[in-house]
């Protein structure tokens, strides 16, 4: 590293730790540092903050830290705008004020949104698009009166454009950096809402999951994430991969406020219609946040998956785990040990379980009507989008990282005999896989100590959440995942935050080097 660059680095790490410690001191008696959904409606009631005064510290800290950090790559220009709107609506009374009205959140980069934000997935190829409506979710957020605050850096179309990319680069938003250890991997492709949300740069965050990107990211970033059951929120309105596998997710500092935006995001959508429909059964009546239950451990019975606990013995990992599975017991769970998926070995194989073969045909379908309902765009399809890429190399780094995976689905022909063979036989693996193990030990939920689960829950379009659970000797964060069947969010929700809560593990960011 050269000197300009060493002396660059140091002003952007100072200027992140000054932030740190100012906002760790209360404004008119109230701490912004690890601010909570809860505390802020209670600051909001009490009259010591506004919205506009929070959206004013959030933007602050996205202007001191993104240089840093590359998590966000465009703010909304009528934040204050929606925030000054909220604190009039909260002094006349005339609108309910619910848990999100008035909190800023942070929309990943491939979450629509009709206004003068740009989605674009991270991509040059989109900039300038319009879209001729907002997603469902955002919409959702909206009506719940949360302020869209901007949107957040993510792996480039979702890391399918090239797997020789990193996980969490994006030609408009670049590397994002982990807030911890800054030369540590902050996994995608949420990338950008997972460190917001980490580094206190938002309220909260929505990301996306194919396979893996809400729990990867939350895990390597010490922040709670929910990737629902898939159809549980509506994917209309968000750059896609797989309608089979694609879900919309919170993320948070804390379970409960994850759960607070889950709770206002999901439901029917008539663009989503059959996904939606089919999962609106799983909505418990009375919502999600009754589940937010400090006894949640207490009687529930948990399957230990060793193969995801693979940690040298001595290591900071296997100690820490040990130490949580005695707290579980304390609080009552009753777990059951060293069980095994059946046919593990296939399905976190994608060649073999089908999913690769699936995923190609289906990303160049799903993403050739997503293109073609735009209001406006530079490209109307996948083709499309390779050859802006091929005319863009620079600034696409197409030398570098390639397009191979838009190349191989470029070259499908639609759902035909192959595709079709492939998503029976990830059907087969899933209800012969977690299904029969779930039922058969009448468990739950699963727990698992790294996120190669995250494929299980892919391919049976199962929900998990991840909460902080350590940090290993260099301080990289590292979370555990209650992952369970269709519509198991109640339980697993009361599990999370009673594993949250009785051990608190979560802390700031430390930005180290």
């Amino acid at each position: 590293m050269g000197v300009m660059a060493r002396l660059s680095f140091s002003i952007c790490r100072f200027t992140a730790l000054l932030l740190l410690l100012l906002s760790t001191f209360p404004c008119r008696g109230f701490e912004f540092q690890e601010a909570t959904i809860d505390g802020i409606q209670l600051a909001f009631r009490e009259g010591s903050l506004t919205s506009r005064r929070l959206v004013e510290f959030y933007l602050t800290q996205i202007h001191a830290l993104n240089p840093l950090l590359h998590a966000v790559i465009e703010v909304n220009p009528d934040a204050l705008r929606q925030a000054e709107l909220a604190d009039r609506e909260r002094r006349s009374g005339r609108r309910p004020c619910g848990g999100l009205h008035g909190i800023p959140i942070l929309l990943k980069d491939n979450i629509a949104t009709r206004d003068r934000l740009n989605t674009t997935a991270g991509s040059f190829a989109l900039l300038g698009s319009k879209t001729p409506r907002d997603a469902g979710v955002v919409r959702r957020l909206r009506r719940a009166g949360a302020v869209i605050l901007g949107k957040a850096n993510m792996a480039e179309w979702a890391y399918f454009r090239s797997l020789d990319a990193p996980s969490s680069w994006s030609a408009r938003g670049g590397q994002g950096r982990n807030p911890y250890v800054l030369s540590a991997d902050p996994c995608g492709s949420s990338t950008g809402s997972a460190i917001a949300a980490a580094a206190n740069m938002a309220a909260v965050t929505l990301g996306t999951e194919t396979d893996g990107s809400i729990i990867c990211p939350s895990d390597f970033n010490s922040v709670a994430g929910i990737k629902p059951t898939v159809g549980l929120t509506s994917r209309a309105g968000v750059v896609p991969i797989s309608p089979r596998q694609d879900t919309v997710g919170p993320i948070g500092r804390t379970v409960s406020d994850a759960v607070q935006v889950l709770e206002a995001i999901v439901g029917f959508d008539q663009r989503d219609a059959v996904a939606t429909k089919a999962a609106s059964k799983y909505i418990p009546r009375g919502g999600y946040k009754q589940f937010l239950q400090v006894d949640g451990l207490r009687g529930k019975r948990i399957g230990i998956l060793r193969a995801f606990f693979s940690f040298p013995n001595g290591s900071v990992q296997q100690k820490v785990f040990e130490e949580h599975f005695n707290t579980m017991r304390q609080k009552g769970a009753i777990l059951i040990d060293n069980l095994e998926i059946a046919n593990l070995s296939i399905i976190l194989d994608v060649t073999q379980s089908g999913e690769e073969v699936a995923l190609l045909a289906e990303f160049k379908m799903a993403l050739n009507s997503y293109l073609s309902e735009l209001s406006s765009s530079p490209v109307r399809s996948l083709a499309d989008v390779i050859a802006f890429n091929d005319k863009h190399r620079i600034e696409e780094r197409v030398e570098e990282f390639g397009q191979l995976v838009f190349l191989a689905a470029q070259n499908t022909t639609g759902i035909g005999p192959a595709e079709k063979s492939a998503i029976a036989r990830m059907t087969q693996l899933s209800s012969q896989g977690l299904e029969r193990l779930m039922m058969e030990n009448r468990l739950d939920a699963v727990v698992t100590g790294n996120v190669g689960v995250t494929a299980v829950l892919a391919i049976g379009g199962y929900p998990g959440i991840s909460v902080p659970a350590g940090y290993g000797k260099a301080g990289d964060p590292f979370g555990i995942c209650f992952g369970g069947v269709k519509g198991s969010e109640p339980k697993l929700i009361e599990m999370a935050y009673a594993f949250e809560q009785a051990t608190l593990v979560r802390k700031p960011p430390s930005f180290r080097k």
